[in-house]
């Protein structure tokens, strides 16, 4: 063992909230009986990703010896690989890019917004047209099925990226984000994620993107409910 930097949980201010899990990329914070705890020492980098996280400021770092840094826990986000792109030659015709006509005004009930195809943000192109000078929206998978008039009140005039911070590779959705925000003239984000403590992953991407792209631009987060109502709704700045 050797002194090095290390994330400490305070038992006594930590309230089993969760919001530190999906941001600690590692994987080395897990909700145990209730509580955070740090499943081993190997697996915290010391970095911190997971501090600004916490409402209650149980989370602090501390030099102190611990065992050294091997790499993320299994299962973890980081320690997936990111998959092996597909031959250039071939392409999905399924991921095929293409944009519709949509009329400005707010569409009718039941109409859709939708301006471009693909949305997921594994399949779509950083250089794509529809990104160029866009009002980017950044959704969880589940928000449309939640909110019944996510179309209308989200989706209108903004280009479209999705994906699940629970199960998609995080480590990929960034780097493409990221991509996404340098080649593009991006005028704002907006992030709509659900009130699950996993979701708030989508939001630690669109923050790591900001930083590693330089960009600093206006990011709004509609943070719904399960049955659709706006939990939360807030800005926030590239870090």
């Amino acid at each position: 063992m050797a002194k090095r930097a290390i994330v400490r949980i305070d038992q006594e201010k930590c309230d089993g909230c969760g919001l530190c899990v999906p941001s600690c990329a590692e994987g080395a914070i897990q909700i145990v009986d209730g509580k955070a705890q740090l499943l081993a020492d190997r697996f915290c980098d010391g970095l911190g990703a997971c501090l600004g996280e916490c409402p209650q400021g149980a989370l602090i770092i501390e030099e102190r010896d611990a065992e050294p840094f091997e790499g993320p826990a299994p299962g973890s986000p980081a320690h997936h690989e990111a998959p092996a792109p597909e031959p250039e030659a071939f392409v999905c015709p399924g991921s095929r890019m293409q944009q519709f006509e949509r009329p400005q005004a707010a569409p009718a009930a039941g109409a859709s917004a939708l301006g471009h195809w693909p949305v997921k943000l594994s399949l779509v192109q950083p250089k794509a047209p529809f990104f160029q000078d866009a009002s980017l929206l950044v959704a969880a998978d589940c928000a449309p099925f939640a909110a019944g008039d996510f179309h209308a009140k989200y989706l209108q005039g903004r280009a479209l990226v999705c994906g699940c911070p629970k199960f998609d590779n995080l480590e990929a959705h960034t780097a493409k984000l990221t991509e996404i925000l340098k080649q593009n003239d991006i005028k704002e984000i907006t992030i709509t994620n659900m009130e699950v403590p996993c979701c708030h992953g989508l939001v630690q991407i669109v923050r790591q993107a900001l930083q590693a792209s330089g960009k600093n631009l206006p990011v709004t987060i509609c943070t719904l409910g399960a049955t659709g109502q706006v939990m939360q709704q807030q800005k926030i700045k590239a870090k």
